[in-house]
């Protein structure tokens, strides 16, 4: 999808308007189903405000002429995550189907490798729309952790929370936002996240069998995020060591 010549804010954002739009009508279709109660109803309108609300600002800051066929991808992706999370918040009160909870969830997850062949087929590949696309990812790991959690105990949190705790441990320690090389590796470790969470929360196979696969995901993800800490430090302390030689040398001479 070419892009057009002109900046127009309104075409812009009546994209993430029709997204919030698109989020109610499916809360309200969940809603009808399930009979869902004022925690699914809140947590999912806060979620859709909070959605339209960042997504907004983002698209003012990087003012781009189009919002492209992959952020719609990522956009409809958010909006079935926006259904998951509402129906996560539910069953704190009840008990909403599975069925329901594994067929959002597992859609949100076949979309996850669309948006980005979309952006590359189409040359609208963004800053702004990887972003987007990372944080869906991250916060729907972090809504199938809280849900698993409440069957296999709250150690599970720590795979949603782990790529919200680098974020905040590199505001203290800077080299940890230096860019990562590329790795098949870890976009695989992230891709199973997703798909082991939704298996151990499907309740399909026995507890002991169900732990075992959370268990994995949060070993992998353990394993990812440490190689690549590793590596930026390593890096870091490599890019620091002439700017320390330099220092000797004038402190010497």
């Amino acid at each position: 999808m070419a892009l057009n010549n002109t900046y127009d804010a309104r075409l812009v954002q009546q994209e993430t308007a029709v997204g919030a739009g698109a989020q109610i009508l499916l809360l309200a279709l969940i809603g009808t189903a399930i009979g869902m109660g004022p925690a699914g109803w809140l947590t999912g309108l806060a979620f859709a405000i909070a959605t339209w609300a960042v997504l907004s600002r983002a698209l003012h800051r990087s003012r781009l002429r189009s919002f492209g066929a992959a952020n719609r991808v990522t956009l409809g992706r958010a909006t079935l995550v926006g259904g998951v999370t509402a129906l996560v918040a539910d069953s704190f009160q009840s008990s909403p189907p599975v069925s329901l909870f594994v067929g959002l969830t597992a859609v949100a997850l076949i979309l996850d490798g669309v948006d980005g062949k979309v952006a590359r087929r189409t040359g609208t590949s963004t800053p702004l729309g990887a972003r987007f696309d990372m944080e869906v990812d991250a916060f729907l790991i972090l809504v199938l952790s809280v849900y698993v959690s409440m069957r296999l105990g709250p150690w599970v949190l720590l795979i949603g929370g782990m790529r919200y705790v680098f974020v905040a441990a590199a505001r203290v320690w800077p080299w940890l936002t230096a860019a990562l090389p590329p790795s098949t590796a870890r976009k695989t470790v992230a891709a199973l996240q997703g798909v082991l969470l939704l298996l151990a929360g499907a309740d399909l196979l026995p507890y002991a069998a169900n732990f075992a696969v959370a268990a994995l995901a949060l070993g992998l993800l353990l394993w990812s995020f440490g190689r690549d800490v590793l590596w930026l430090y390593r890096t870091s302390r490599v890019e620091k060591a002439p700017a320390r030689r330099q220092v000797r040398e004038l402190v010497a001479g």
